[in-house]
């Protein structure tokens, strides 16, 4: 079974991906954070970073788009394309209220007909492969048969479901009873998604639904960047990815600064490795100095006792 990467916005960009993959294995694809085209049909300065040519890396990366425009999914596309991708995922599972209230990610699964329509122009002329990432619909998941329905009529290269809905945004109960149903009425290979974060989730997902193509895991693995690979890093490795990832974000960034703050958010969740981590913890999100970051985290890395292994509900 596949193990791949989400995307997350400002934590797996480019950087992130290529210094992951040479730190850890077990990933057999990473998925970008989304492309969102407009009508100008240019990329932003993050996107073009965040995007560079499929043979330049070593491994499997997939672009992500996020739009409700035909023409601006297959202008992005065709980018890709030139830029060597075989495939493109088309997001509809953000549920992000900025991006939803757009119709957008997930505000697009609130007109199945209008869904349809989209899909209809874009399957039509695409010159790539298309995947797509879903959850199960705004409010109820019984939202979702309407949407597989719709889903279901076209040529899918795989349907990654994170089966919550949109206004439970990533709190509450995943919903494995409608992900079974899911799995078993899609046509198209399927790819599970939700509160991946430790190897035994890992190990009853595949048990229970061998069929699948792959798991996706995005804030668990950015927590424990091993999980995919030998369960949790050590410390020695933890520490060099850490130190190799904030080198190429200041060249990247040009900036200490900005550099720090890119990975203060990946701190929100690889501190959960580390025991007693509260008050260093406090420490290093309070901080904007970079010489004090430095030594807060040299801190995390030398005298916190790091944990054997992490309870299911360990993700902030």
């Amino acid at each position: 079974m596949q193990h791949h990467c989400a995307p997350l916005e400002g934590l797996t960009d480019s950087i992130y991906r290529k210094t992951h993959h040479k730190y850890f294995g077990g990933v057999d694809c990473y998925y970008m954070a989304f492309l969102s085209p407009t009508m100008h049909h240019s990329l932003t300065a993050r996107e073009t970073r965040d995007l560079p040519p499929a043979d330049s890396v070593p491994f499997r990366a997939i672009p992500q788009i996020l739009t409700k425009s035909p023409e601006d999914f297959l202008w992005a596309g065709q980018v890709c394309r030139d830029l060597g991708y075989e495939e493109v995922n088309l997001n509809l599972g953000c549920p992000s209220g900025t991006v939803v209230s757009k119709s957008k990610g997930a505000g697009m699964l609130r007109d199945p007909e209008a869904l349809h329509g989209f899909l209809e122009e874009i399957f039509s002329a695409s010159p790539v492969k298309i995947s797509v990432k879903t959850r199960l619909g705004l409010e109820r998941p019984e939202e979702f048969p309407d949407i597989l329905e719709v889903l279901n009529q076209f040529p899918l290269e795989s349907l990654t479901i994170h089966p919550r809905v949109q206004k439970q945004f990533y709190k509450g109960r995943v919903s494995m009873e409608s992900f079974r149903w899911a799995a078993e009425h899609c046509t198209c290979p399927v790819i599970y998604n939700g509160d991946l974060c430790t190897q035994a989730q890992i190990e009853n997902i595949e048990t229970t639904f061998p069929h699948l193509q792959g798991l996706m895991a995005g804030r668990g693995l950015i927590g424990n960047p091993a999980l995919f690979d030998r369960g949790v890093p050590d410390r020695q490795t933890l520490s060099q990815f850490h130190r190799e990832l904030l080198e190429g974000y200041r060249s990247a960034f040009g900036s200490d600064r900005n550099a720090m703050f890119r990975l203060k958010e990946a701190w929100r969740y690889l501190l959960c490795l580390f025991e007693d981590g509260q008050k260093l913890g406090k420490e290093l999100r309070k901080t904007t100095s970079f010489d004090r970051y430095l030594e807060i985290t040299r801190r995390i890395f030398e005298e916190l006792p790091m944990r054997k292994e992490l309870e299911a509900d360990w993700i902030p």
